[in-house]
């Protein structure tokens, strides 16, 4: 597992729920991980999809990812957006702020596209290694990507976008997992 390389996974859905929303961006930034320590940016991967059922998308969630249809033109289905994904993210550990959310709806996406996913069965999460790194920091009230990017000096100037969030969720591991 020291030796895997890490896919540090970000997406914009159109609300919250992974049976009724969709996936419309998945931002992929896969680091080399050698003996344990991260190590520099192999490749940075920006998907975005073209949603099914624009219709039953939460106004909020379209109005914080930036949604609209001439930014989506040119968008891809999800079927080749996961055949991508599976392809670029092949035996790597997916890294998330909040892993499970991303995972819940990437699992659903490999489920009903059909898509074999490819990636190395474990997952780490940030927001769970801020937690239990600062478990006792009376400073630290938050767990949220934006201010724990704040705390570390990290910018993330286009925040709730997939690919820009993927890599402060990248920067944000390397800093907390420094020695």
């Amino acid at each position: 597992m020291k030796n895997k390389n890490l896919a540090f996974i970000d997406i914009e859905t159109t609300g919250l729920s992974p049976e009724k929303h969709e996936i419309i961006e998945i931002g992929i930034v896969i680091a080399k991980q050698q003996d344990g320590i991260v190590g520099d940016v192999l490749e940075e991967i920006e998907l975005k999809i073209k949603p099914e059922r624009i219709d039953e998308a939460e106004a909020e969630a379209l109005s914080i990812n930036g949604y609209s249809e001439a930014g989506w033109l040119f968008a891809m289905s999800l079927e080749q957006a996961m055949n991508v994904f599976a392809e670029k993210t092949k035996d790597c550990i997916m890294v998330a702020h909040n892993v499970s959310f991303d995972w819940s709806f990437l699992s659903r996406a490999f489920y009903t596209t059909g898509v074999e996913n490819k990636m190395f069965y474990a997952k780490l999460d940030t927001i769970s290694f801020a937690f239990a790194k600062f478990f006792n920091d009376k400073e630290i009230t938050k767990f949220n990507l934006g201010f724990l990017c704040e705390h570390y000096g990290i910018e993330n100037n286009n925040a709730h976008t997939a690919l820009s969030d993927a890599r402060a969720t990248y920067s944000l591991y390397r800093k907390m997992t420094e020695q």
